[in-house]
């Protein structure tokens, strides 16, 4: 009895530990990063599922994001603009990206 409670015990532990450090090696993507550092304060999730959602299909999506970048004078590379149209995508849309 002893043994199956140490066991259990240990079991639980190691499960523990394991998931503790699955969340200590989350590595956001760069797209998240500058989506989360410079758009998230004036969008929040409802912008990319409302009905009169502007991001109708993968072009249009990399427009927005070139848009709102330009509104905002953050002088984002094409690379930047791709991530964060990347990471939306990921995480809102699902459309077949043609780069």
């Amino acid at each position: 009895m002893i043994r199956r409670t140490l066991l259990a015990a240990l079991c639980a532990l190691f499960a523990d530990l394991a998931i503790a450090d699955e969340r200590r090696t989350y590595d956001p993507s760069r797209g998240e990063l500058l989506y989360s550092t410079h758009c998230i304060a004036c969008h929040g999730t409802q912008v990319h599922w409302r009905d009169k959602k502007l991001a109708t299909d993968w072009p249009r999506l990399l427009s927005e994001v070139r848009h709102w970048e330009g509104f905002a004078r953050l002088k984002w590379t094409d690379d930047d603009v791709a991530e964060v149209a990347r990471y939306l995508n990921a995480m809102y849309y699902h459309y077949a990206a043609t780069e």
